[in-house]
């Protein structure tokens, strides 16, 4: 299942900026150098007031911007945000996958960004989704939610790596899965992210992407925890 898709092999992780902000965010950056070139920037920061200041200063440094805003509003609304996103040179943005016409307004919109409909959190199990009211399988819902938003013009998911093999199987090769919850198999139970996978399982089970914010966040040398994570994706992709 190991992806064939023709992405810079240190491109394959992206790591989660997950601080107060903009000064936080440039810190762990300038920390991380060149081990990392993929960010992605989330509600936190959005709310900091700085988000399209840390945009600019992460596209002068080189690097690539995943905007993590999962927009989920009336149809014209999410346009009309998508099209300031793509003004900004923003690569990958989110969007909720519960509704069709949203994600079409999403995809008709997104001039130069690559649009990513968000399956199931990585945050919910199944009990979860029996709460909220939904009378199937995680793995359902998720590949039903990929099979309309790629029907409907998305270039991809964010999936868990949980459901990435059957995704491929089902779905084919020509879409992105960006899989989140990365946690190394000592970290599983520490935190809120309920359906995780290691490194080596994401992009076994076809994974493009992955997704990183606590392990190196809060490594005690994050520059060394980048660099590993790093090297196991090289190891995986060599002669690839």
């Amino acid at each position: 299942m190991l992806s064939e898709k023709s992405i810079p092999t240190r491109e394959r992780l992206i790591v989660a900026l997950d601080v107060p902000g903009i000064e936080d965010a440039k810190q762990l950056v300038t920390t991380l150098g060149d081990e990392v070139v993929f960010y992605k920037l989330g509600l936190e920061l959005f709310m900091s007031g700085d988000y399209d200041a840390l945009i600019d200063w992460l596209k002068a440094q080189g690097k690539k911007v995943f905007a993590d805003l999962k927009f989920h509003d009336v149809p014209e609304t999410v346009a009309r945000a998508v099209r300031q996103l793509a003004r900004r040179d923003v690569d990958f943005a989110t969007v909720h996958g519960g509704n069709d016409a949203m994600l079409k307004a999403a995809a008709d919109a997104k001039g130069g960004v690559r649009i990513l409909a968000v399956t199931v959190l990585t945050s919910l199990n199944q009990d979860d989704l029996e709460d909220l009211g939904f009378q199937c399988a995680v793995k359902d819902l998720v590949l039903s939610r990929a099979r309309r938003a790629l029907e409907l013009g998305c270039d991809g998911v964010i999936s868990s790596g949980l459901e990435a093999a059957e995704l491929r199987e089902c779905l084919g090769e020509r879409f992105l899965i960006v899989s989140p919850g990365i946690r190394p198999l000592e970290n599983r139970l520490v935190d809120d992210q309920k359906r995780v996978v290691t490194v080596e399982e994401a992009f076994m089970k076809g994974a493009d992407y992955i997704v990183v914010g606590r392990p190196i966040r809060d490594a005690g040398d994050p520059r060394a925890k980048a660099r590993e994570i790093q090297a196991k994706i090289e190891d995986l992709f060599a002669g690839s």
